[in-house]
């Protein structure tokens, strides 16, 4: 397949498949908010809403608005989910729950501080769209509250007896990195300079472990190893969700070593991670190779491989290394021939270590609106910049 064909086929499966799906079966028209709970044609199956993703789908249309078109349909959209959460998503302390019920009373409390994260993304998202002071404010506000949470982000909710094993996981560094560019418009310069330090030297020097040249999910608070379950777990689709991140930072501020460094690290794990005998991603891994504690290790999902195809573009576009192009090729056609639904629109989410369709749904508790249009989204845009490249070399010669 060639790059116009490629390009072709990403923002059309954006704008003429999985947006419309979202469009069609999502909102929520009496209570406001969106169903995330669509089964395989997209008829809702639960109507409980779960704040993140909620918040991903605010994010999805406001950045689409931004970015894309100015079409007052994907604004209104936006504008709707977070009325809803304006409204419902908040407890008194200004935390984001993790889930409410149909009409927008909570369900679960606050204890997942990626409700948090994903809520500065849609609102600082939303007031690039508007320009209303109030989501600015939305987002700041909870941003700083992500920061002052991030030493415990559970809290009270905690299950760890404190004391004993003290571990610090990967996903709020992983997220810190990419957030603060989301709402970069909206913060001081020193703490954005501040944040991406902390973020980059977590995730390279302390998460990415250079005997091992892997990432690990958990490691002491002094960044040491820890031979437990945690401790040895690796997760390749969040090691390659965070390397994109990274690399988007070090292309913000021309840190060329920074670039080839997450590349290098990217074309390891994607390689470590890669399933030799079925095809692709396993979603966690032991390293190991004891039994993993998570008894869903060998599944394949939707949001490991459509990261995993960013990754390898932004790292091909970077670089030109063809390590990275030839990854790409290779995720691709396995992404393409088995999460796609022809039939019915979107993506199936989870699959089983053969590649079968495991869970018929386009989206639950943990799917919505955000990691395959974000894809999407970002291929598109990296393929037309690839070709961009190839071309203006072509015209110096």
């Amino acid at each position: 397949m060639n790059l116009d064909n490629y390009i072709s086929l990403y923002r059309n499966s954006l704008l003429e498949d999985v947006i419309p799906f979202w469009m069609k079966n999502s909102i929520d028209e009496e209570y406001g908010g969106y169903f995330t709970c669509l089964d395989t044609v997209g008829n809702v199956y639960d109507t409980d809403k779960f704040v993140w993703l909620q918040c991903r789908q605010v994010w999805t249309f406001s950045m689409l608005y931004n970015r894309v078109e100015k079409k007052q349909e994907w604004l209104d959209i936006a504008i709707k989910g977070a009325a809803f959460l304006t409204k419902n998503g908040r407890d008194k302390e200004g935390n984001w729950y993790f889930s409410l019920n149909q009409q927008g009373k909570p369900l679960v409390q606050p204890y997942n501080i990626f409700s948090d994260c994903f809520a500065a993304m849609a609102y600082g998202q939303l007031y690039k769209a508007t320009g209303n002071k109030a989501y600015g404010e939305i987002a700041v506000a909870t941003f700083h509250n992500i920061l002052k949470r991030s030493s415990d982000p559970k809290g009270i909710y905690s299950k760890a007896f404190p004391g004993t094993r003290n571990l610090q996981g990967f996903s709020l560094p992983m997220i810190l990195s990419n957030l603060v560019l989301e709402i970069e418009h909206l913060l001081d310069p020193v703490i954005v300079d501040d944040t991406i330090k902390q973020a980059i030297h977590l995730v390279m020097n302390v998460f990415y472990q250079e005997d091992l040249n892997l990432i690990l999910e958990n490691v002491h608070m002094d960044g040491s190893f820890s031979d437990t379950f945690e401790g040895r777990t690796i997760n390749p689709g969040h090691g390659l969700e965070a390397l994109w991140f990274i690399m988007d930072l070090a292309v913000r501020d021309n840190d060329v070593t920074l670039i080839n460094k997450a590349v290098s690290i990217a074309l390891q794990i994607v390689e470590y991670g890669w399933d030799k005998a079925h095809g692709g991603i396993f979603y966690f891994l032991d390293q190991q190779n004891k039994p993993p504690q998570q008894l869903e290790w060998d599944q394949k999902l939707w949001w490991v491989h459509a990261e995993a195809i960013v990754c390898m573009l932004k790292g091909y576009a970077l670089t030109g290394n063809p390590a990275c192009w030839k990854w790409f090729e290779q995720l691709h056609d396995y992404t393409w021939r088995h999460f796609p639904d022809t039939a019915n629109g979107e993506w199936f989410g989870y699959l089983n270590r053969e590649g079968r369709v495991l869970l018929p749904l386009k989206g639950g508790k943990w799917k919505g609106c955000f990691h395959v249009p974000r894809t999407l989204y970002q291929g598109w845009k990296t393929l037309e910049d690839i070709k961009m490249k190839k071309e203006s070399t072509v015209l110096q010669k």
